[in-house]
């Protein structure tokens, strides 16, 4: 059984007619996007933002109406993926390097509701995932040493390109540090202590914003309420 495939089936349910609905990215989306085209054929009338360039191909090979984030004042509901999930519906975000963009979607949402396996459901976070910050360029050295100062021993990376030199861009014209915890300090400080550090524009940490979560699991799919 594909959890991912079950988990999307499930989300599909939550989508009621002439909505605004938010996408973000990974695979599980995708299969979100195949159920909601059957839907759509069948006369459900919806209109997508997302925050995704994958996943923007994805609704545009489907001839699905989308509209650019900067267009629309809300969403009324906004499904996205993420690394891990705590049991109080607090995500991490580290992967795809767009979480300023997911964090604008989920703050916009009506409902937020993050989608998965039951792989990605922890007591707590683990500190194989980094969290990340993307930050302007021009504070390339002043923000890890401020991090340093603000949390002790942390070790700090910035997310270099494969396919190019130097580090990663992001649609915002910034850069990407993932910040590693030897043990996370309280969820609650990380926000607001970074984003007071001048240059920091985001993190990946989404903390109290998810109103629900769709988690698949061996045995069954289930729907969680913060």
């Amino acid at each position: 059984m594909d959890l991912k495939k079950e988990a999307a089936r499930k989300a599909v349910t939550l989508v009621g007619n002439k909505s605004v609905v938010g996408l973000g990215a990974g695979s599980t989306i995708a299969y979100l996007v195949e159920f909601l085209k059957q839907e759509i054929d069948n006369g459900l009338q919806l209109t997508f933002v997302t925050s995704s360039f994958t996943t923007l191909q994805l609704l545009l090979k489907s001839n699905f109406p989308v509209q650019q984030i900067a267009s629309v004042k809300t969403i009324d509901i906004y499904f996205d993926g993420c690394d891990q999930l705590d049991k109080q519906l607090n995500a991490l975000k580290s992967g795809g390097g767009i979480h300023t963009h997911e964090k604008l979607c989920a703050s916009m949402a009506g409902e937020f509701v993050l989608i998965g396996d039951e792989a990605k459901y922890v007591e707590t976070f683990d500190t194989c995932f980094p969290l990340v910050v993307e930050l302007i360029p021009e504070a390339f050295s002043f923000v890890p040493a401020e991090i340093n100062k603000a949390f002790g021993d942390v070790k700090t990376a910035y997310r270099m390109g494969d396919k190019k030199d130097g580090p990663v861009i992001t649609a915002n014209g910034n850069y990407l540090l993932d910040v590693y915890f030897k043990s996370w300090p309280g969820l609650s400080t990380i926000n607001p202590t970074l984003k007071a550090i001048t240059g920091i524009v985001e993190t990946s940490l989404f903390y109290n914003i998810a109103h629900k979560a769709i988690i698949a699991g061996n045995e069954g799919v289930k729907v969680l309420e913060r």
